[in-house]
C-alpha cells in the first residue's frame, strides 16, 4: 500500500511539472507571436521612436524569470549538488 501512494504522489509531482512547462512553452509562444506584431507597429506608425524595446525587453525579463521558476537553475549548471561536483572535479586535477 505504502508504494501505491508514493506511485500516486510522483504521478501527481510529474502532472504539476508538465503543467509548469506547458505553461511556459505557451507564454514563450505569445511573446514569440506579440512581439514581431509590436515591433512591426513601431516602425510603421512611429517610426522615429522605437518603444518596442521596453516591450520586448521588461517581457523578456518576465520570461527569463518564469523559466527559472519551472526549469531552475540546474540547466545553468548550478542545480543542488553543484558544489559536490565542483570539489570532485577539482579533487581529479592534478
Amino acid at each position: 500500500m505504502g508504494t501505491d501512494t508514493t506511485q500516486k504522489q510522483q504521478y501527481i509531482r510529474a502532472q504539476k511539472r508538465v503543467k509548469k512547462i506547458k505553461g511556459f512553452y505557451t507564454h514563450l509562444s505569445i511573446y514569440c507571436i506579440v512581439i514581431p506584431i509590436i515591433i512591426f507597429v513601431n516602425l510603421k506608425f512611429e517610426p522615429h521612436f522605437h518603444w518596442f524595446w521596453f516591450s520586448l525587453c521588461g517581457w523578456g525579463t518576465g520570461l527569463f524569470f518564469h523559466w527559472l521558476s519551472v526549469f531552475g537553475l540546474k540547466l545553468l549548471g548550478l542545480g543542488n549538488d553543484w558544489e559536490e561536483k565542483k570539489i570532485k572535479e577539482f579533487m581529479n586535477q592534478k
